[in-house]
């Protein structure tokens, strides 16, 4: 018997993919409907309701599903859910309720069926300031929430197809019910979820360290969905992490994964969200760090920290792993946290199996940990954006910061030799 954490709402997992046996004649009644056009963020949607990673979910959410997401993080029935799952369509698209609508990407590929129970308006603004806490148009996820069309159509969903994310991402694409079946066949019953958008630098290294000392395992989840401009494309952070995971983790603790989601940048709200569809996938943690799912200036570091303690105590099984700012510190000569730093000798000072005790029990609350008595003087940050001038320009990147290999995978996509 499996000793996985259950999936949220302890309903079972509810993918709404249909059955390759049944698509070809679902796919054939589906020519005939009335076409709706999907953004890009309600197609990354459909597919994690496809895959079951939003179980239990049947569907787009009603209307009184979006106002209890914006407004109490609770839908009509009580179940806890931080953001709002909608579909959109104009004023003037001619459905009613009892309608199917087929759904369709943005290469006119018919992805699913709408079975229509709602047709309702929606009050943007208050969307935006519950869920993104500002109505301010630069915000990427504010901006597409201002896109969308004056109605949303709400209904269960049957799913006839993934895009493209089954075979471009081969061997890296599971669904929660794949995750389940790996972690129960290493013997794993906890399990730590990494979320990242980003190349996997040594702070991150640390990081999922960190989770390993907690856990059975680690599960490095990766965002396989559009991102913002300046991001690093998902097939070439898979091979930077690929060569990370073969050649700095110990064989056979880590399994690398994808998932189709786009990032919506909601800051707090949004790494409730990582945590609840990490909770479907088996993961019992998810390790949230600096500023998790934000963009700008928009949240505070630690608000994603701070969330988790602000919701009720029966809206998630899954527990965060909360650690401060991550770095490496030159005075201490080795990687260090906000409020924990291994002592001078740096970290290779330790014996393997206790180099991320210290930082651990931090995340998991056992202990004040090791404060470091040094000041800011010696700690290495390198932001985004002059990371990528340095690569830009080829300067060279701190071994202290990143991995070579990491940084040569990074440094070929930066000089156009990788697409």
């Amino acid at each position: 018997m499996s000793t996985l954490i259950a999936p949220h709402g302890n309903a079972g997992l509810n993918p709404l993919l249909l059955a390759e046996e049944e698509r070809a004649d679902a796919l054939e009644k589906a020519r005939g409907l009335k076409k709706l056009s999907l953004s890009s963020r309600e197609v990354s949607d459909l597919f994690m309701l496809a895959m079951g990673a939003y179980s239990p979910l049947e569907g787009f959410m009603g209307e009184a599903d979006w106002r209890g997401a914006c407004l109490d993080m609770r839908l009509e029935n009580g179940l806890f859910w931080p953001l709002p799952i909608t579909l959109s369509c104009g004023g003037d698209f001619a459905v009613a309720v009892g309608d199917e609508v087929a759904l369709t990407g943005g290469d006119g590929e018919i992805l699913g069926i709408l079975a229509v129970t709602e047709k309702y308006a929606i009050d943007k603004d208050l969307e935006c300031r519950e869920v993104y806490r500002t109505t301010d148009e630069a915000h990427p996820g504010v901006a597409k929430v201002l896109a969308q069309g004056a109605v949303n159509l709400a209904g269960p969903v049957s799913v006839l197809s993934e895009g493209h994310f089954p075979e471009t991402y081969r061997g890296l694409y599971f669904r929660p019910d794949e995750t389940r079946a790996l972690f129960a066949d290493k013997g794993w019953s906890t399990v730590a979820a990494f979320q990242t958008r980003n190349p996997m630098h040594r702070s991150h290294e640390f990081l999922a360290k960190v989770a390993i000392e907690v856990c059975d395992g680690v599960l490095i989840h990766q965002v396989l969905g559009a991102l913002k401009e300046g991001d690093i494309p998902a097939h070439v952070r898979v091979r930077a992490i690929d060569w990370l995971v073969a050649n700095h983790f110990a064989e056979g603790r880590v399994i690398q994964a994808g998932y189709p989601i786009e990032m919506r940048y909601a800051g707090p709200r949004e790494a409730l969200l990582h945590a609840l569809f990490r909770q479907n996938f088996g993961c019992s943690h998810l390790v949230v760090g600096r500023d998790h799912a934000g963009v700008g200036a928009y949240y505070g570091p630690y608000d994603a920290h701070r969330i988790f303690d602000e919701i009720g105590a029966d809206s998630l099984a899954i527990r965060p792993l909360k650690i401060d700012d991550t770095f490496y510190c030159f005075d201490c000569g080795g990687m260090a946290t906000g409020n924990v730093c291994f002592a001078d000798g740096g970290e290779d000072a330790l014996p393997e199996e206790e180099r991320y005790r210290g930082v651990a029990a931090v995340a998991t609350g056992d202990t004040a940990g090791r404060d470091c008595p040094k000041g800011d003087g010696g700690k290495l940050r390198i932001s985004g954006t002059r990371l990528r001038e340095m690569f830009a320009n080829r300067e060279t990147i701190p071994p202290e910061y990143s991995r070579d290999g990491v940084v040569a995978i990074l440094q070929a996509y930066y000089d156009g030799a990788v697409d």
